[in-house]
């Protein structure tokens, strides 16, 4: 029996295995970037009763296409595209914008919280100038710091490209939202698999959305989603920080 010679990594024919690596381990629900502390918006929805078990996919949905994709990725895509160019003033720009764009003072805090700690594991576990600058921006406060905005400068860091960075980023945020269905009892292992499944092709119309949005246009519009984030967020018991 003979077996095919061994290539270098990332070197199959049209496929950037080291950067896939990087965006599995990055968009992983172990890794420690602080979604498991979030719910997305899901739980004020939950006690509002707002959303049972055959409204979650919906509800999802409407926030990949109307809130995270014209919000969180498209922030990405433009902090991507400018970190790869070395333009840290933009940089700081979208960061800032994506901040300002938060109407809501907890998933400000979650976002921020989310991005420093983003950025304290990727600048220990990737490394490298780009991801340096930036923590260097954060710790002086020149920039409040986001998770997608971080997230992209470690996406630079590891070379991975935006369109990839973008739709890594945007499942991950969809496995963390159903993994807070999960333990809000909206929903079982199983059905979250199918539900995960499905999302795909709304994942993939968001990303390519995103990664086309102009900076202008940066900002989603879901009206109820910012009123349950208003209610959560002066709840008097929570499971999850947003």
């Amino acid at each position: 029996m003979t077996f095919p010679a061994t290539t270098p990594l990332g070197a199959t024919a049209g496929v950037d295995l080291a950067g896939l690596l990087v965006s599995l381990q990055l968009s992983d629900s172990a890794f420690p970037s602080g979604f498991y502390t979030m719910s997305h918006g899901l739980e004020g929805f939950s006690q509002a009763r707002l959303v049972e078990r055959d409204g979650v996919e919906d509800l999802l949905r409407g926030l990949l296409l109307h809130s995270v994709g014209p919000g969180d990725a498209t922030g990405l895509a433009r902090a991507h595209e400018a970190a790869a160019a070395g333009d840290w003033d933009r940089v700081r720009l979208v960061d800032q914008l994506l901040f300002a764009s938060k109407l809501n003072a907890e998933m400000r805090r979650a976002s921020v919280r989310s991005g420093h700690q983003l950025t304290d594991i990727t600048r220990e576990s990737i490394g490298g100038p780009a991801l340096e600058e930036w923590a260097r921006s954060v710790a002086a406060k020149e920039t409040p710091g986001c998770q997608p905005v971080a997230t992209a400068v470690a996406y630079v860091a590891a070379g991975v490209g935006t369109e990839q960075a973008v739709a890594s980023d945007l499942s991950a945020f969809s496995a963390s939202f159903l993994g807070a269905a999960l333990r809000l009892r909206l929903t079982d292992h199983r059905h979250l698999q199918v539900m995960l499944h499905a999302l795909g092709p709304t994942i993939a119309q968001a990303a390519d959305q995103a990664t086309r949005r102009g900076l202008e246009d940066l900002g989603g519009c879901v009206p109820m989603a910012d009123v349950m984030s208003a209610q959560h967020e002066r709840a008097e018991a929570r499971l999850f920080a947003s």
